[in-house]
């Protein structure tokens, strides 16, 4: 019997069914991102970029189209702004070389030199304003977890690494890459509290260890930080260095590791907290004292790593629930048990990579995943300013509208 071919469903062919314009989401993103676009109108002319029909604001109205109404591709992207326009651009008609029926080749090409840095800048600039928009509004209720930290810490974030996906290889000039070469890798540190990214960055070495994010993280993190870190940064040097910038940790035990436990707080049938001392002294493995925190769950034991030592200032369960609520920022619904996998929790990565199709590659080409990487996380953070503004409800239908 012939061996059955596996598919990555991510690349299977996108059906040609655009999404309908949501007046409301559109509304939104002018609202925020026009500001944000025309700040970036010197930067755009010092780069040498003339000012086209495929210009700065239509660009950025493009990328956000493709990824907000699910376009399936540049061809359908043209079509629809040729018949309709989008978002705060009426319909035009664009051309390569003077050919009116080259509408798709000059967008694709517009793809290929459209200097991605331009989106990271109007990403980056619009943070600032996602977070203050939070802060004066009415607050959506807190898990008990989270209220207790916040008592206790001035910023609750999450970071972990991801890998791209395989590129695809449908340029001339991408003939040579390798087949199935992935796409790149990226870091990403989200505040608990708002669900906003904090920053983010990428790396074109999908093959990096997460540990090449940590002096980014460091170069950011702030004391009376508590930040839940992926096993991916077991790294006892790192470690040492956020203690002692007094920031603390909360993440899992690395299957490997060996301790020595110098003290007990509770030992029973469902829970054992401890103070352990890990590390073998030198410049790269340093001694660390950490509390382990181990609960019982059926049969199975569940294991997380702490830098606070005190049982009062998170106490066993409230460690275990931050650490399950390290990405579940999309469901409302009551979680965070240690019963469920790290793996399982990672809700950030799943909404940017499957609902808003990050996972789906537009090109292979280093400056069109820049742009998608950039415009995917910059529409995140609209959805998630928007979900909190009317409602939990409405951010989950929207979401939901992407599957």
């Amino acid at each position: 019997m012939p061996k059955k071919r596996t598919t990555n469903r991510d690349h299977a062919k996108r059906q040609q069914r655009p999404m309908m314009e949501d007046e409301v989401v559109a509304a939104q993103l002018e609202q925020l991102v026009t500001p944000a676009v025309v700040a970036q109108e010197k930067y755009y002319r010092q780069l040498g970029m003339r000012d086209r029909i495929l210009n700065l604001p239509l660009m950025v109205a493009a990328v956000l189209t493709l990824i907000w109404r699910d376009v399936a591709g540049v061809r359908e992207l043209s079509r629809i702004l040729a018949r309709e326009g989008f978002l705060w651009c009426e319909p035009t008609q664009v051309s390569w070389a003077g050919d009116p029926s080259s509408s798709q080749q000059a967008l694709s090409q517009r793809f290929l030199t459209f200097p991605a840095e331009i989106f990271e800048r109007v990403f980056k600039e619009l943070l600032p304003e996602f977070e203050r928009k939070w802060h004066s509004r009415n607050k959506r209720p807190l898990p008990e977890s989270i209220q207790f930290a916040q008592t206790k810490f001035e910023r609750i974030w999450a970071s972990d690494g991801s890998t791209l996906e395989a590129v695809f290889r449908k340029l001339d000039s991408l003939t040579e890459v390798p087949k199935n070469q992935l796409a790149g890798k990226i870091g990403v540190v989200i505040d608990l509290v708002t669900r906003l990214p904090v920053e983010i960055w990428f790396q074109e070495k999908a093959t990096a260890s997460d540990m090449k994010f940590e002096s980014d993280i460091l170069k950011i993190v702030k004391p009376q930080t508590l930040i839940l870190l992926d096993r991916g940064f077991c790294h006892y040097q790192f470690w040492q260095q956020l203690v002692e910038g007094h920031v603390h940790l909360i993440t899992r035990l690395n299957n490997k590791a060996s301790f020595t436990v110098e003290s007990a707080f509770t030992s029973s049938y469902s829970i054992r907290d401890r103070i352990v001392k890990m590390g073998t002294g030198n410049k790269k493995t340093p001694c660390i004292t950490m509390r382990l925190v181990e609960i019982k769950v059926g049969k199975s034991w569940y294991s997380y790593l702490t830098s606070v030592l005190d049982q009062l200032i998170l106490p066993p369960y409230v460690v275990a629930d931050l650490y399950g609520r390290r990405w579940r920022i999309t469901d409302a619904r009551p979680s965070g048990s240690p019963t469920r996998k790290a793996h399982q929790a990672e809700e950030a990565f799943n909404t940017v990579k499957r609902l808003l199709g990050l996972s789906y590659l537009w090109t292979g080409s280093l400056n069109g995943i820049k742009l998608q990487l950039w415009g995917t996380w910059l529409f995140y953070a609209v959805l998630v300013d928007l979900g909190d503004a009317g409602g939990s409800m409405r951010f989950l239908f929207l979401l939901t509208a992407f599957l």
